[in-house]
């Protein structure tokens, strides 16, 4: 749906009303009107804004939180997070600005929403019956089960009686108390402490630290942060599935109905489907012994290289984590690393390439990360400008594992398949049928082993969001201290 044809189906409510404002503006019906609220343009400070009153300010006022799976600011300082992605795209269908409110936990984004202190809550927001009945809720986008997540160690019981004698936090008034209250029932000795002020990610936190030993979160906030924190462990799953929506104060049906017009044709459209490949589309089966590897790396290996890494993104314009990500793919960051195919050093190159790049030795860490860094850059500069950051980077990368031919067929294959040859999302779902004669007898460059640029570019991309995540705290802790030591002071930190 065009954005024109939008915003009239949208503003048609809204324009019949100025009419009939304009047909009694002298007359003493008006007065009437008003007085019996027919407007919804009038005063409504006791019901919070109407979609009017939002229109006419420009703005629409967002509830959200700090968090990888809600809102939170990328590499460069900038916002992102999925919830920060649908909310600008309806802000943009209206006409208007998202302004962000961060909240620290649930319940604080509750309670502002119930003072009509914002337009919407997007904070990864679980539908209940009970928040039904002070809010309304926005369209489902995503199903989530609620989890137990104790440290490593802890007994797998299907009986969650198990659990009693070891220190269970969760977030005070969270929904997670409801569910813990039901089991109660059954497993009486189950016990848990409800924490002011804390948020699913911090406790998580707290039990990687040994502070606590259990907590409960969504699902989709266990895989992601337990790659960031990989000795916790899900020691048991909520039968049920439970929806996340966004919740509208229970006077908003104006603000509703448009909402649920907008998500009708962003669902459509595959836009919520590339929102969550983009969050989500690399958080797979979890792999505890290559994650842990991975963050002993960053730990001990990473430090002497970092500088060479940041100098080849500098140089090419690239992003030095994505970079390193990819290194570390290629060969755990050893210089001398080996295929059986002959590719050598820290960015796996093979002779041909490394000779038209200059490099006078495969083993040379810097010429090594130099040359790939240009290698990419090239493969990047090799696709049209309908390939679109970040899809540009994952076709780019799995160009530099299966060849830039092999994947100029899939976007053939793809175009052919009726889908769309410049996302990631469609392209990985067309790559592994280069392995199945039926398709690769047509194509090119023919056989190619498909499946394996899909994972090849999953593994980077986790490795990347980890790593993006590691060198943010070690940057902010030391930046922290050097401050401490001057005397105090405001550093500004990624969040």
């Amino acid at each position: 749906m065009s954005l024109n044809l939008f915003r009239e189906k949208l503003l048609k409510p809204y324009l019949m009303r100025q009419q009939i404002i304009k047909h009694f503006l002298h007359t003493k019906l008006f007065v009437i009107f008003l007085i019996l609220g027919h407007f919804s343009g009038g005063c409504s400070s006791d019901k919070g804004r109407s979609l009017e009153e939002i229109i006419k300010s420009g703005k629409l006022i967002v509830l959200t939180r700090n968090a990888p799976t809600t809102y939170y600011l990328g590499n460069e300082e900038e916002p992102t997070g999925p919830e920060y992605e649908m909310v600008e795209s309806f802000a943009k269908k209206l006409g208007v600005k998202a302004e962000y409110r961060i909240l620290n936990t649930v319940h604080e984004i509750l309670e502002t929403l119930d003072k009509k202190e914002g337009d919407i809550a997007a904070a990864g927001l679980t539908q209940t019956k009970i928040r039904s009945e002070r809010f309304l809720f926005g369209p489902i986008y995503q199903e989530v089960r609620q989890q137990i997540v104790c440290l490593n160690g802890v007994k797998k019981d299907s009986d969650i009686g198990g659990l009693a004698g070891l220190k269970l936090v969760i977030p005070k008034n969270s929904i997670y108390e409801e569910n813990l209250v039901h089991l109660k029932k059954k497993w009486p000795e189950l016990a848990w402490e409800s924490k002011e002020g804390v948020t699913s990610e911090q406790l998580l936190e707290e039990i990687s630290n040994k502070e606590i030993d259990c907590t409960v979160a969504d699902s989709n906030v266990t895989s992601i942060n337990r790659r960031y924190f990989p000795e916790l462990i899900v020691t048991h799953e909520m039968e049920s599935s439970e929806p996340l929506a966004w919740l509208l104060k229970r006077s908003s049906d104006d603000l509703k109905e448009v909402l649920d017009l907008w998500f009708k044709d962003y669902k459509s459209h595959g836009k919520l489907d590339q929102v969550k490949e983009r969050y989500y589309g690399f958080v797979k089966k979890f792999d505890y012994v290559d994650t842990r590897a991975f963050h002993q790396a960053i730990d001990k290996r990473y430090p002497k290289y970092r500088h060479i890494f940041e100098a080849a993104a500098e140089r090419y314009g690239l992003d030095a984590n994505l970079l390193a990500a990819h290194s570390y793919q290629e060969s755990h960051w050893k210089p001398k690393a080996k295929s059986p195919t002959g590719v050598r050093g820290m960015m796996m190159l093979t002779l041909p390439t490394a000779k038209s790049l200059g490099v006078k030795s495969r083993l040379n860490a810097y010429e090594n990360i130099m040359a790939g860094g240009k290698h990419f850059s090239d493969l990047l500069k090799s696709f049209s400008d309908n390939v679109k950051p970040p899809d540009l980077f994952w076709l780019a990368l799995a160009a530099y594992n299966i060849g830039r031919g092999h994947l100029h067929d899939a976007q053939i294959l793809a175009r052919q398949m009726n889908k769309n040859p410049f996302l990631w999302s469609d392209l990985r779902e067309v790559l592994p049928l280069l392995s199945n004669k039926k398709y690769y007898k047509k194509l090119k460059y023919g056989y190619a082993r498909g499946s394996e640029p899909v994972k090849y570019v999953q593994r980077i991309r986790n490795y990347k969001d980890i790593l993006d995540m590691k060198l943010a705290q070690k940057d902010s802790d030391i930046a922290k201290t050097l401050d401490d030591g001057k005397g105090g002071g405001q550093v500004k930190t990624h969040q």
